[in-house]
């Protein structure tokens, strides 16, 4: 099958085109020029230059394929560059559809989040829920995945944590460090993306997908400190009434880790009963602790 991805050289592209291709599957990756050297090119891959943002790039380029992987999605905006959730999750969703529909492909298979809603309290949430309004009101044979926070080599929150505790005494705790989310392993959600393709049972269906345990943020710093070698890690708990103010003022810098819009996700939590999905899909979610043995070390 020949399956059309966008977003293919990001941290879930990767690993979705890694199994397409493994799985006999044709990727035709849709890549901004000047992106190309992002992409593993490898037996299978096709490449294709346009952008979801640019809906005359998307003319034909869909042509010869059987299914759409929409994966394109941002976590941090920058507004001075054009790079805003309204664009890259609603409008750049509202492009492909369009671009789908028109040129005759019928699957297609949408990367959402755990914690999309109408009356969110984050922008991020409300565009992805927006997004889905776009997909489940179209005329093509949907699939919806809803992943909680997504871990695996080359991932950014846990090697960005990994980092910190290599080179810091003391790690720093927003507020007390009991919100919770379920670490779910990039190989599974990318499998149950390629498994789709093939099980029409899932068309019109939306799975949220969560790893085995429900754990607090010091549970998984205390996770990622067993998996260095670490035999405690020293935490410091940052009052949430100082640090609300400190985020506010520096999200714009590019090189300050947190913004306003993931401290409210993050305090929110991210956990969904796992049952569902993996039963559908027929996978033991792998656990944080087993997975991060592979990419993390002292």
């Amino acid at each position: 099958m020949k399956v059309f991805v966008t977003g293919s050289t990001g941290f879930v592209g990767t690993e979705i085109v890694r199994q397409l291709t493994s799985a006999g599957h044709v990727a035709r990756c849709l890549v901004r020029p000047g992106s190309d050297h992002k992409l593993e090119i490898r037996t299978g891959v096709e490449v294709r230059h346009g952008d979801v943002c640019d809906p005359e790039s998307l003319t034909e380029i869909l042509t010869g394929c059987a299914a759409v992987i929409h994966l394109v999605g941002i976590i941090r905006e920058f507004p001075h560059k054009g790079i805003t959730f309204a664009k890259l999750h609603t409008e750049a969703t509202h492009n492909l559809i369009q671009a789908a529909q028109e040129q005759g492909v019928k699957r297609y298979i949408h990367m959402s989040a755990n914690g999309a809603r109408e009356q969110a309290s984050t922008d991020y949430h409300r565009t992805k829920w927006a997004a889905e309004q776009f997909v489940r009101n179209s005329e093509l044979d949907w699939t919806i995945f809803r992943p909680s926070m997504i871990f695996g080599p080359q991932d950014q929150f846990v090697t960005m944590l990994a980092d910190m505790m290599r080179k810091l005494p003391v790690i720093p705790v927003m507020g007390d460090g009991q919100y919770r989310m379920a670490p779910v392993a990039v190989e599974d959600v990318a499998r149950s993306f390629v498994q789709a393709l093939e099980m029409p049972e899932t068309v019109g269906k939306t799975y949220q997908c969560c790893g085995p345990e429900a754990l607090t943020y010091e549970e998984i710093l205390d996770t990622i400190g067993m998996a260095l070698g670490k035999q405690a890690v020293t935490k410091i708990h940052q009052p949430l009434f100082l640090m609300k103010p400190i985020v506010s003022i520096l999200e714009g810098l590019p090189q300050f880790p947190i913004t306003r819009t993931q401290l409210t996700m993050l305090l929110e939590g991210n956990v969904c009963e796992p049952g569902p999905w993996p039963e559908a899909f027929g996978i033991a979610p792998t656990s944080l602790s087993e997975g991060i043995q592979k990419y993390i070390s002292p």
